[in-house]
């Protein structure tokens, strides 16, 4: 009995040692298949590669990283392949760089760790990849913005009135935004998803060419039968219009016209290239009735006192010369029987194809006129522009910002002034005069408005042979006026 039972645990003795060494056996077969690949915990590119060896840990890292990226445009989900866009995993350095982080205990010291389950050490190899970001460039140009963006309609003119209907908005990609957004979606394995940047786009104006027409269809149905020529600048934009019109016949731009006291704007400007800081009291008195009142005394007080007392006006015609206004000149004083000092011939006066019969002693043209107020406008809002490089600094951006605050005290809420919403900051100078036949034959309006969309610029001359009429001609500056307003300021 006792002899069965040594037997017994002797062959038990055995079965265990035999089991211990299969199970050895097998554990060293794992674990050399284990160490033959990447470390548990081992990740490449973001990719566990754990246990796996080169070539499968290469079919796992680019199974992850060909999987489409899904763009998002709105609404729209739109599926790429990485290979579209130019994105190239470098496989071969990354395996590389992760195979020289590999765990080099001696195999024994390893196998002991592995059958405690003691934890090898973790490495992450970064992502290395190429990205054509002018291919992802024109992948979102030709395949994404050319099907889905859509480009804002066009505000156009009302036919019969002086307002214009807005279009709609558009939506446009923003490509150079979107790009790094679609990169960072090629670049990882888990969030392969892209929201595009798209921006709303406003309705846009209608062309310049647009504005002129419907300023001519309403002359057209106005009761006006002669000459209207305008100008107009968008003083951000700088986009310039001027053309002048009569009776469904178009001019040449560029008509000479009697200056009236809009000639006063240049009388301004030459006294202030000639005074200094601060602006004298008497000089400002006699500033504010020129301007605001438009009184004529105070003009020639203003030449003869800062001027010369014989032949101011000749400094003021000089000093238009200087800055390109070869069309604008003043004569003579105002006062009745002022002596003509200078015979001015100008390219707009020597016109052989339209005449306006234009006073010798003063005159312009709504391009000259218009230009002097940019002038202006540009040396108050920044100190340079024409002023500053032809006058040698003498008149100063505090200096060009009082002439304007002059000029919107000008308030007589007719003319060009009466088609503008109640509160509009206007700097004008408007002129008429009646004539030796006891006639008006020649008006005119010019001015900076100030408004919510933009500044600009708009000067409004109008002509008649036999008489022009106050009320006509007051109600179509008036509309004129309105439909450049709604003109600029259509989305507001």
């Amino acid at each position: 009995m006792k002899i069965n039972r040594f037997n017994l645990i002797r062959w038990i003795a055995i079965l265990l040692i035999v089991s211990a060494g299969i199970l050895t056996v097998v554990e060293l077969i794992r674990f050399s298949r284990l160490r033959a690949g990447f470390s548990a915990g081992t990740r490449i590119a973001g990719i566990p590669v754990g246990g796996l060896d080169q070539q499968e840990a290469a079919d796992r890292i680019t199974q992850a990283y060909n999987t489409p990226i899904e763009l998002v445009y709105e609404d729209t989900y739109v599926q790429v392949k990485p290979s579209q866009v130019g994105f190239e995993l470098n496989l071969t350095s990354m395996i590389a760089a992760a195979d020289q982080q590999r765990v080099t205990l001696p195999f024994w010291s390893s196998f002991w760790n592995y059958l405690w389950n003691r934890q090898f050490a973790t490495s992450d190899t970064p992502l290395q990849a190429e990205i054509d970001s002018n291919r992802v460039r024109n992948y979102l140009l030709t395949e994404i913005a050319s099907r889905y963006d859509e480009a804002p309609s066009v505000s156009i003119p009302i036919p019969g009135t002086i307002n214009f209907r807005s279009g709609e908005s558009g939506k446009v990609l923003d490509i150079e935004n979107s790009i790094p957004i679609v990169e960072r979606a090629l670049n990882t394995p888990y969030d392969r998803t892209a929201t595009l940047i798209i921006n709303n786009v406003s309705p846009t104006r209608p062309s310049m060419e647009n504005l002129e027409v419907l300023i001519q269809q309403i002359i057209d149905r106005s009761n006006f039968d002669g000459l209207t020529e305008v100008f107009i600048m968008d003083l951000k934009k700088r986009q310039e219009l001027n053309f002048a019109y009569e009776r469904g016949v178009s001019y040449d731009p560029g008509i000479a016209f009697t200056a009236a006291s809009t000639i006063k704007i240049p009388v301004m400007v030459s006294v202030f290239n000639r005074l200094g800081e601060p602006t004298p009291q008497a000089a400002a008195d006699l500033m504010e009735q020129m301007i605001e009142q438009s009184e004529n005394p105070p003009a020639d007080s203003l030449m003869e006192i800062y001027l010369d007392p014989n032949i101011g006006p000749i400094y003021i015609t000089e000093d238009m010369r200087a800055i390109g206004l070869d069309n604008t000149f003043l004569a003579g004083h105002f006062y009745l029987g002022a002596p003509l000092l200078q015979r001015y011939l100008t390219p707009a006066n020597q016109r052989l194809d339209y005449t306006t019969d234009p006073d010798v002693y003063n005159q312009t043209t709504t391009e000259d006129l218009g230009m002097l107020l940019d002038d202006l406008y540009q040396c108050a809002q920044t100190g340079g522009g024409t002023f500053a490089a032809v006058f040698n600094g003498e008149i100063t951006q505090s200096e060009c910002q009082l002439m304007i605050s002059y000029l919107t005290q000008n308030k007589i809420a007719v003319l060009l002034q009466a088609g503008l919403p109640d509160g509009t900051n206007f700097g004008h100078k408007h002129g008429w005069i009646t004539e030796a036949d006891g006639l008006i034959h020649t008006m005119l309006d010019a001015g900076i408005v100030f408004s919510p969309n933009t500044d600009y610029v708009i000067v409004v001359a109008m002509y008649q042979p036999t008489q022009l009429i106050f009320d006509v001609a007051n109600l179509l500056q008036a509309q004129i006026s309105s439909a450049v307003y709604n003109y600029f300021n259509i989305n507001e």
